[in-house]
Formats: structure tokens, C-alpha cells, sequence
């Protein structure tokens, strides 16, 4: 197999991140390994972690790179390669045997490559392999401020990015604010996408939705969610439901234990639309926090493909689009009647507003964007 790209990023197959939406649109053009996730902080001794350290294991050990996921619809995927390393990024030994590890896992899949592949990591624990495998130029894809981010060991992964930001090419950033970070000559912004077509086409509601008025939010229930915020929005409008979608990487019984708060678990990606278009409200109720200061996500474009109502705390990725979303202040107070003021004043001309707001940002064209950066490296 010829390589023209070697990918570090997270699982594949775990909810569809940034870089596997444009990677995805890559696949039918280029070979493209992927390696899956290196890890960017020391497991703990506690359940989420044993959890997710056996599937890794698991993986590790399988005869078989398949894994299950919504993009292989159309029978393209990468060549997945789960790498045997140690989750340690603050531990020099760690590093050191990682790149040996690395390096002898991937030297051999490039080895019979007639030409020298791109290297693109969107994870600092790749730094280490950067200039050790041939390739001809490397690129670094920022989706987050690792600096901030919730469950990563901020101060070697920093370290890392440091190392990193001095070897690539180019780096890529998915925000002003995260690009903000790295030298100017050689950092291009290139903002998240939406799998438009799958998010405004309508589709039917879900059977566990119920009826409404709904209020609704899916992803990742963890430090940057605004927990108080939820509870007491809740409790002051005790005739909505509020339905929360995605895993719970945080204590969520004071919310679960509140009447009017129901959690859904998590759900496929591709069933997610069946409730974002049909709740009455779709909620994004963050921290003010530096790692949500500098997001970019990709939930809110989703929410405006799906077209209903959307209230929000504030960031600067939704000031954007701050005619087509309600912000709200930080007291629940203020969200409560920003839920409220949304729903009674909706209709179908505001829906089909934010559905075209966000139509020329599909990935397919953040992929043509994409496509025409790696033809000037």
C-alpha cells in the first residue's frame, strides 16, 4: 500500500471529531493511515478508565483494524493501526519508548511508499515521531486548547505542543482564538464544518423524546457543561422537559434526581438529528471557562442545520451568529426566559434562516479548502 497521508487522532469510530469529518472526505482521493489515539494524560485508577483501557487493549491485540462507525456508509475507511504505547505524556522514559514504538510499528507500513507521505497529527503526543518517519511535511491540526481542555494533564501536554509547534510545516486551527497561539507565518484558520445534508434533511422524531415543550442538548456532559446553570434553569421552568443526550464523564445525579431533567444516554451520531430537529429548543449551556473561550464546536452548526430554536451562553465561536441564536447571561434567570422568548417566537422563516446559515459550510467544502492547503505543501 502506498501512504500519501499518516493520520494521528483520536479512536476512530468514537464520535465523529473535526478531523475524522474531513479525513473522511479525503478517503476516496488518498491511502490515508490512521493511528489511533495516543493518549494525552495517565489513566486513573477508576471505572471510565479501566473501561476505556481494556477496549484500547483489545484493540491492541485484535488481528483486525475494523471498526464499526457511521462513516463507512460508503465502504471507505483508513488503514487503522492501534499502536502499543504508554498513556504517560509527563514521563520522559514514557516519551522516549513511545517513539521508539512508534517508529518501528509505522516504519514498516511506509517502508515500500513510492513517494513521501504527509504527516498530520491532531493530537501534541505525536511530537515526538515528528521527522522520523520520511514524510515530506507535517501539519498540526488544533481543534482545542489543550492548554484548557477538560480531562488532559495540561502542563506536559502543553510541553508537548510547545515541541510539536516548532516541527510542523503548518499548523491548522479551527478558531482565531486558538490560532492565536501559534506563529502567524505559518498558522492558517479553518473553521469546523457541518455534515449539512444529514442535519437538515428532515427526518422522523425519536420515540423516546416525548412530547414537549423540549428543551434538548447532546455531546459530552463534563467540566465545560454548566451543571448549576442546568438545575436552575429547570427548576424555574418546571413545565419544560429538558432532555440531555451524550455520555457523562462528571457527577450527574443532582440533575438525573430533578424531575423535570431527563438523560437519555449516549446515542449514534446519525440518530442524533432525530432529536435536534424536533425539540423545541436546543440548549448550549457552558462554562465561561478558557477552554470554552476558545471552542469552535461542532454541535452548534449541527443545531442550525437542524433549523429549531437555539439558546446559548455566550463564547465567541456563537457570536458569529448571534442573529440566529439567543444569548443568554450567565444567571439562570436570564436562560430560563431566553428558552421561553425562543419558543413563543419561532416559526418556519427563522428555521429555514438558520439551516441557510450554516449551508455553505458543509465538510465537503471545508474538505475542498482543505485539499487546496495540502496542494501548496
Amino acid at each position: 500500500m502506498n501512504v500519501d497521508m499518516l493520520v494521528f487522532g483520536e479512536d476512530w469510530g468514537a464520535l465523529p471529531s473535526s478531523t475524522q469529518h474531513l479525513i473522511r472526505h479525503l478517503l476516496p482521493e488518498m491511502n490515508i493511515v490512521w493511528v489511533n489515539s495516543l493518549g494525552l494524560r495517565r489513566p486513573k485508577l477508576c471505572k471510565r478508565d479501566m473501561i476505556r483501557a481494556a477496549k484500547k487493549l483489545a484493540r491492541m491485540v485484535s488481528k483486525s483494524n475494523a471498526i464499526a462507525t457511521d462513516f463507512e456508509a460508503s465502504g471507505l475507511k483508513p488503514h487503522i493501526v492501534n499502536p502499543r504505547v504508554i498513556p504517560w505524556p509527563g514521563n520522559p522514559l514514557a516519551r522516549r519508548l513511545n517513539e521508539s514504538l512508534l517508529t518501528n510499528l509505522l516504519q514498516p507500513i511506509l517502508a515500500s511508499n513510492d513517494t513521501r507521505p504527509i504527516l498530520w497529527t491532531s493530537l501534541p503526543s505525536a511530537a515526538d515521531v515528528v521527522g522520523k518517519l520520511g514524510e515530506r511535511a507535517c501539519i498540526y491540526y488544533c481543534g482545542d486548547d489543550f492548554s484548557a481542555l477538560d480531562g488532559v494533564d495540561h502542563e506536559p501536554v502543553a510541553k508537548m505542543e510547545q515541541d510539536l509547534v516548532k516541527k510542523v510545516d503548518l499548523i491548522i486551527a479551527a478558531s482565531h482564538k486558538i490560532a492565536s497561539k501559534f506563529p502567524p507565518h505559518k498558522t492558517l484558520v479553518l473553521p469546523h464544518g457541518v455534515d449539512f445534508e444529514r442535519f437538515s434533511t428532515p427526518s422522523n422524531r425519536a420515540d423516546d423524546l416525548g412530547s414537549g415543550p423540549v428543551a434538548g442538548f447532546y455531546g459530552s456532559i463534563a467540566g465545560w457543561f454548566d451543571k448549576e446553570l442546568m438545575l436552575e434553569t429547570a427548576k424555574k421552568l418546571p413545565h419544560w422537559r429538558f432532555v440531555l443526550i451524550g455520555p457523562a464523564h462528571t457527577n450527574i445525579k443532582e440533575l438525573t434526581d430533578q424531575a423535570n431533567i431527563e438523560w437519555l444516554g449516549p446515542k449514534a451520531h446519525k440518530d442524533l438529528v432525530h432529536y435536534s430537529q424536533h425539540w423545541d429548543v436546543g440548549i448550549l449551556p457552558f462554562k465561561n471557562n478558557a477552554q470554552i473561550q476558545a471552542c469552535n464546536p461542532l454541535k452548534l452548526r449541527e443545531y442550525l442545520a437542524a433549523g429549531q430554536p437555539i439558546v446559548s451562553t455566550q463564547y465567541p465561536a456563537v457570536d458569529d451568529y448571534s442573529s440566529l441564536v439567543s444569548i443568554a447571561g450567565e444567571s439562570a434567570s436570564h436562560f430560563a426566559d431566553k428558552i421561553e422568548e425562543a419558543y413563543k417566537s419561532n416559526n418556519k422563516g427563522d428555521n429555514q434562516k438558520r439551516q441557510a446559515s450554516v449551508e455553505q459550510e458543509s465538510w465537503h467544502i471545508k474538505a475542498q479548502q482543505l485539499k487546496d492547503i495540502l496542494l501548496h505543501l
